[in-house]
């Protein structure tokens, strides 16, 4: 009984697929040394042209060239066991061929008889023909495709990361699918570099197939002649009858193998596979079936060509020719819309409350050539990215934003789109369907033929390109993106930016309803106990506005409660919140190390604006050539900063913050003023350039 569960638990954790692969390697490389009767070599030449025929179906019924990503190490495996199949043949033949036509086995026997009709000098022919459509047609041009196309995807890989990770940030895919795409990228550059280096196996395989035909006819001559007593003229019959069927038994899966490896290298990605592609794209057009049935019944009729042949085949063509012009039209028939019943007239009606029709706050109008983009019976995306879009604000800004309402404008042009805030345009630009928009990101290394424009969302410098450059785009080093990504990207830009105005009311409302359900004592004691909920809008608009979000409402709502009975002053309540939120503000800024690399006011000029605005709240009081010298200054302190790679981040004293932030806010809009409370203890900062210092 232990004996018997012991033998169970061995043959559980053997795993016979894995052990599958090394015991096929091995028996291919023992057949090389062992000798194998006439019976095993017809049995493996059988399962040598099964496994090609296989191989080529594969081929031609992968969509994508990674569906079939093991193809290389196929491609090294079959050769090898052709070759091995060659050695052990040829030690059958050399060793046996005095017997008789079948000493190899039934299988070389057919080919070499059957097939050639026993004429060893057409066999000779034939085996040559076939080894020079393989290595000179087939294997070379595979061989120089695999190798472009390698060279092409890994130039490519930059931009092709480039543009997963814009379509990341713009909310259209998530982590996961992110992180698929670029397993992707990295497994297409492996498998055309596999690709180049497997194409030179199948070109070895054929320049070794021409070799050992004649070694093994010279070696038979020998064997026959010197060791079995046979004239020359009977051992040159039988040893190349053997040869040849040996040679072409072998040279035939050869051709079909590399006609697989053509196949994987010269199709182009799409949702179908090769088969699909062939009907649809060659006898998918009635134009091009209907002239050529033409042309060849003009020559059908001409006198001394075969009339028949021509006529028969060209009956056909116009047979399939009428059918694709018919169906089509009998289709369009049947979908035609009924007429619309005629409008009665109306009597005009007196004007009323539902004529007032409520503003959109956030809006997308669309010219009639992007209304694809939009339909989904048109199978339009954008819609589906939009919903990734909001979906993404939420998660990174902590609210939810109003629905996107989309409608077509027959003022704006016709591939144009305008993004609207509350009825008011916010972003215009154009957009191609069917085109890619590439954007230089500042490096690129060469010119694309196309329709030179700007980034819409971030103003870089962009083309509009056609379809077919979008792989040549990817190796110049552009960020290729089609024109449902360029509107998304556009749209989450702008409402990342007005994030402030996007948080009203109703907003706010809802925000306090979903803290309710896991808090609603918390939120009880706050709203609107101790303050109201415009006040309490107003301090998440303030936090919003400098480019905070929050999503941490705990500690927002924790805060409040804490400072409401003190003060009801928005600034105030801000100025604690974010000290509370201090740790995330830093964070965003430098989310690693502890050296936090700032800049700061010096001492001097802290004093004259702490006395500048004591008289009131705004920057007014500053006197106009002390305002001057503190914008110029702060700007060229916020350019060094970014040109080392840091961010341009003010540190200043608290009650200085608000005013300075919003002093400073229209001439370096990239500057982010923080207050020293709101620094962790556990950072080290470090002042990299000083305002206000004296020269």
């Amino acid at each position: 009984m232990n004996d018997s569960l012991t033998l169970q638990d061995f043959l559980q954790r053997l795993n016979l697929r894995q052990m599958l692969a090394p015991l096929l390697i091995v028996m291919i490389l023992s057949m090389m040394v062992l000798p194998l009767p006439a019976f095993a070599l017809d049995v493996l030449l059988t399962f040598n042209i099964a496994i090609s025929i296989m191989v080529l179906l594969v081929a031609m019924y992968t969509r994508k060239p990674l569906d079939f990503a093991v193809f290389p190490t196929v491609l090294l495996v079959t050769t090898l066991l052709r070759l091995s199949l060659n050695v052990a043949s040829t030690r059958v033949v050399l060793l046996h061929g005095h017997t008789g036509p079948d000493a190899a086995g039934k299988v070389i026997e057919a080919f070499g008889h059957f097939l050639v009709g026993g004429n060893y000098a057409v066999g000779i022919i034939v085996f040559v023909i076939l080894t020079l459509i393989n290595f000179i047609v087939i294997t070379k041009g595979a061989g120089r495709i695999a190798e472009v196309s390698a060279r092409f995807t890994l130039d490519a890989m930059p931009g092709k990361q480039m543009a997963i990770d814009a379509d990341l940030n713009a909310g259209l895919i998530g982590e996961d699918e992110a992180r698929k795409r670029r397993a992707t990228v990295g497994q297409e550059s492996e498998f055309y570099g596999s690709m180049d280096g497997a194409s030179k196996f199948v070109r070895g395989d054929a320049v070794a197939g021409i070799l050992i035909l004649f070694i093994n006819i010279i070696g038979g001559l020998i064997v026959g002649v010197v060791q079995h007593d046979m004239n020359a003229g009977d051992a040159a019959k039988v040893y190349t009858l053997l040869t040849i069927g040996d040679g072409l038994v072998a040279q035939i899966p050869a051709l079909i193998i590399s006609t697989a490896a053509g196949l994987v290298v010269t199709r182009v990605a799409s949702d179908q596979d090769v088969g699909q592609q062939l009907v649809a794209q060659l006898f998918g057009n009635p134009m091009v079936l209907g002239l050529t049935a033409v042309i060849l019944g003009i020559l059908g009729l001409i006198p001394g060509m075969p009339n028949l042949v021509f006529l028969l085949l060209a009956s056909g063509l116009g047979y399939l020719a009428w059918r694709q012009f018919g169906v089509p039209a009998a289709g369009a028939g049947e979908a035609l819309p009924a007429e619309p019943a005629t409008a009665q007239p109306v009597e005009n009606q007196e004007a009323s409350w539902a004529d007032v029709a409520p503003v959109d706050v956030l809006g997308l109008e669309v010219g009639y050539r992007l209304i694809p983009l939009v339909d989904r019976n048109q199978n339009g995306d954008l819609l589906k990215r939009i919903r990734g879009l909001r979906k993404k604000f939420a998660q990174d800004i902590g609210f939810l934003p109003a629905q996107v309402h989309i409608r077509d404008n027959l003022e704006l042009r016709p591939n144009a789109y305008r993004l609207t805030l509350k009825g008011v345009s916010i972003g215009q630009g154009e957009a191609y369907p069917g085109q890619f928009l590439a954007i230089n990101p500042g490096r690129v290394s060469g010119t694309l033929p196309g329709n030179p424009t700007q980034d819409p969302a971030f103003g870089l410098p962009a083309i509009w390109i056609e379809a077919v450059l979008r792989e040549q785009a990817h190796v110049l080093g552009y960020t290729v993106v089609d024109a449902g990504t360029v509107i998304a990207t556009h749209l989450n830009h702008v409402i990342l930016s007005h994030a402030t105005d996007l948080l009203g009311r109703l907003e706010t409302q809802a925000l306090i309803d979903h803290l309710a359900v896991e808090t609603p004592k918390l939120v009880e004691d706050l709203v609107p106990k101790q303050i109201g909920l415009g006040i309490l809008q107003r301090v998440l608009q303030n936090l919003l506005d400098e480019g905070v979000n929050i999503r941490d409402m705990r500690t927002i709502i924790e805060t409040l409660a804490e400072q409401a009975p003190r003060t009801q002053d928005p600034l105030e309540l801000t100025a604690q919140v974010r000290i509370a939120l201090g740790r995330a503000i830093i964070q965003q800024y430098y989310p690693s190390g502890n050296d936090m690399q700032v800049i700061a006011l010096d001492p001097s000029l802290e004093r004259l604006l702490g006395q500048a605005m004591q008289g009131g709240s705004d920057a007014g009081g500053i006197e106009p050539g002390l305002a001057d010298t503190l914008l110029r200054e702060t700007a060229n302190a916020a350019r060094q900063q970014e040109d080392l790679g840091l961010p341009a981040v003010l540190l200043v004293p608290g009650q200085l913050r608000w005013l300075l932030s919003r002093f400073l806010r229209r001439a370096v809009p990239d500057l982010k003023v923080i207050a020293n409370g709101e620094v962790p203890d556990s950072k080290i900062i470090k002042v990299t350039s000083i305002i206000g210092a004296r020269k």
